[in-house]
C-alpha cells in the first residue's frame, strides 16, 4: 500500500508541469548570493531555417520564440506603501551566461549591481547586472516591471522574443528588493521551435520513435509469420516471446503519439504519455522475467520452476512498481530533469533490481549449462551458450554505455550538448530490440520447434533441490546423435559417476 500511495502522490506532483508550456503557480522567489530568483525554464531551441520543410500548419509555421503570456508578480497587501525595484525577465543563451553578473575590484561575483559596482559606472544599482553578448549585442534579454505604490500586482508587459541562434535558453525571474517578501509569479511562458512545440532535445525522439515503431512491424511480421505457420509446434517460452514483442510494438506506437501531439500542441498528452510508461515498463518487466526463466531451464529442460516461482513473481512485482513509479515522474507532464538527490533516490532502487537480476541469471545459465552438458543435449547446449554470449555481450555494452554517460553529463554542467543528448536513451531501446532480436532468432517458430522444448521423457528431470541442481538420472542418448548406447540402467561407481556416464562420454 505505500508502494501505491507514493505512485499515486508523485503522478500527481508531476502533472503540475506542462512541458514546453510553462506554468507558474504561485512561484516564490528563493535568495541566491545578493538576488532574489525564479527559475523560469530551460530549454533547447533551434533557430529558423527558411528551408525547413513543415508537415504542419498549426504549430511547424517556422517560428522560434519564447513567448510571455501575462506574467503577474503578486506582494503581500501590507507591504504595499512603497514603489519597489524593478522584477526583470532574464533571457539568455548558455554560451552567454557569463554576461550575467560582475564583481567590484575583483570581489565575490553578484547579480545585482552593489553600490561599488554602480559607482564603476558598469550598471544600475538595484537592477541585474549584464553585458552584451560578443555575438549579438541584442543579448541577453532583460526587461521588467515595478510596483507603483499601494499595487499588489505588476503585470510584465507581453513580449515574444524570437530565436534567430540555436542553442540552449534559459529564464530566470530576479529581483534584488529586499523588501519584497513572499513574493510570488503567476502566468506562463510558451517556448516553440521551427518544427513544433516539442522541445529541441527532445525533437529527435519523435523521429526515432517512428523508425522503430517500423522496426517492430518487420519484427513482428517474422515471428507471427513464423508463429502462424508453426503453431502445432509453439510451446510456452515462444508465447511468452510473443507477449513481449505485442508490448513493444504498442510502446513504441505510443511514445511515437505522445511525441506528436506534444509537438502539435505544446502540452504533454497525460493519458497517452501514462499508457506508453506503463505499457514499456511492463513490457521491461516480463522481458526480464523470461529472461530469468529461460536461464532457469524453464520450458526447455525443467516443467516449472517450482518452489521458485514465488520468489520470481516477487522480484518482478518490485522491479516493476520502482520501474513505474521512476519512469511516471520522469514523463508525465515533465520535460526539466530531476534535481540530483530525487533522482537517486528513484533510480536507485531501479539499478539494485536490475544488478540482482543480472546476478541471478547468470548463476542460472551456468547450472543449467553445466546440467546441458552433463545430459548431453547437444542441440540445446548450443543454443545456450548461444544464448549466454549474447547476454554477456549485452551486459559489457550496458556497462561501457553506463560509463559513457556518466562522462557525457559530469561534462556538459550547463546542457550545451543538447542536440546530442537524445541518443542515450534511444541508444537503450535499440540495445534491447537487439538482444529482443536474437533471442527470436534462437527461438523462432519452426517444425522443429518440440526439440527445444521440455519433453517428460525421464531425461530432462531436475533434483527436487532447487539450490543445487544435482542430476538424480542420468540422461539416455538418442541414437541419432550418438549412434548405439548400451540400454540398461546405469550402475554408480565408487568415483560417485555412473559407468551410464562414463559410456556417454566414450560415444561422445
Amino acid at each position: 500500500m505505500s508502494w501505491l500511495s507514493l505512485l499515486v502522490s508523485l503522478l500527481l506532483l508531476s502533472l503540475q508541469v506542462e512541458a514546453s508550456v510553462h506554468d507558474y503557480n504561485s512561484d516564490k522567489f528563493t535568495a541566491k548570493g545578493n538576488a532574489f530568483v525564479v527559475h523560469g525554464g530551460s530549454e533547447g531551441i533551434y533557430s529558423f531555417n527558411p528551408n525547413h520543410n513543415h508537415t504542419s500548419l498549426i504549430a511547424a509555421n517556422g517560428d522560434s520564440y519564447i513567448r510571455f503570456e501575462r506574467i503577474i508578480f503578486r506582494r503581500n497587501k501590507d507591504l504595499t506603501n512603497f514603489s519597489s525595484l524593478p522584477i526583470q525577465a532574464v533571457v539568455f543563451e548558455v554560451e552567454d551566461r557569463e554576461t550575467i553578473g560582475g564583481s567590484a575590484y575583483g570581489g565575490q561575483r553578484a547579480v545585482c549591481c552593489t553600490g561599488d559596482l554602480a559607482k564603476l559606472g558598469v550598471c544600475t544599482e538595484g537592477q541585474v547586472i549584464h553585458r552584451p553578448s560578443a555575438e549579438n549585442s541584442d543579448w541577453p534579454q532583460v526587461f521588467g516591471v515595478s510596483f507603483d505604490m499601494d499595487d499588489e500586482e505588476a503585470v510584465l508587459p507581453l513580449r515574444s522574443i524570437q530565436i534567430t541562434k540555436t542553442g540552449m535558453y534559459n529564464l530566470y525571474f530576479i529581483h534584488c528588493d529586499t523588501r519584497l517578501t513572499e513574493l510570488v509569479v503567476e502566468g506562463k511562458t510558451v517556448w516553440k521551435n521551427p518544427s513544433g512545440y516539442l522541445p529541441g532535445r527532445m525533437a529527435p525522439m519523435k523521429f526515432f520513435y517512428q523508425f522503430m515503431s517500423f522496426a517492430f512491424v518487420l519484427l513482428g511480421i517474422f515471428w507471427f509469420s513464423q508463429y502462424a505457420r508453426f503453431w502445432r509446434e509453439v510451446f510456452p517460452l515462444q508465447n511468452c516471446i510473443t507477449l513481449v514483442i505485442t508490448l513493444g510494438m504498442f510502446e513504441m506506437a505510443l511514445w511515437y503519439f505522445d511525441y506528436a501531439e506534444f509537438n502539435e500542441t505544446g502540452i504533454r498528452p497525460t493519458g497517452t504519455t501514462i499508457w506508453a510508461v506503463t505499457f514499456g515498463t511492463v513490457k521491461r518487466t516480463v522481458a526480464r522475467l523470461i529472461i530469468l526463466i529461460v536461464s532457469m531451464g524453464y520450458g526447455v529442460v525443467r516443467p516449472t520452476l517450482g518452489g521458485l516461482t514465488s520468489k520470481v513473481v516477487l522480484l518482478g512485482g518490485t522491479f516493476f512498481l520502482a520501474s513505474e513509479v521512476l519512469e511516471m515522474v520522469e514523463n508525465v507532464g515533465a520535460v526539466s530533469d530531476l534535481s540530483g538527490k530525487a533522482r537517486l533516490f528513484l533510480v536507485l532502487p531501479s539499478a539494485v533490481l536490475d544488478v540482482f537480476f543480472i546476478l541471478w541469471i547468470f548463476t542460472s545459465l551456468s547450472a543449467t549449462l553445466n546440467k546441458l552438458q552433463a545430459r548431453r543435449m547437444i542441440v540445446k547446449l548450443d543454443i545456450y551458450r548461444k544464448f549466454t554470449n549474447a547476454l554477456a555481450i549485452t551486459v559489457v555494452v550496458s556497462v561501457s554505455w553506463i560509463c559513457y554517460e556518466l562522462y557525457f553529463k559530469s561534462n556538459d554542467i550547463y546542457n550545451e550538448q543538447w542536440q546530442n543528448a537524445w541518443i542515450i536513451p534511444a541508444f537503450w531501446q535499440v540495445l534491447s530490440f537487439s538482444l529482443l532480436c536474437v533471442i527470436c532468432a534462437l527461438w523462432a517458430p519452426s517444425q522443429n520447434s518440440t526439440r527445444y522444448a521440455y519433453r517428460d521423457d525421464g531425461s530432462d528431470e531436475f533434483d527436487r533441490d532447487e539450490t543445487t541442481l544435482t542430476l538424480i538420472k542420468p540422461s539416455t542418448i538418442s541414437s541419432k546423435d550418438f549412434g548405439i548406447v548400451p540400454e540398461g540402467r546405469p550402475v554408480q561407481g565408487s568415483n560417485g559417476s555412473s559407468n551410464g556416464d562414463l559410456e556417454e562420454d566414450k560415444t561422445e
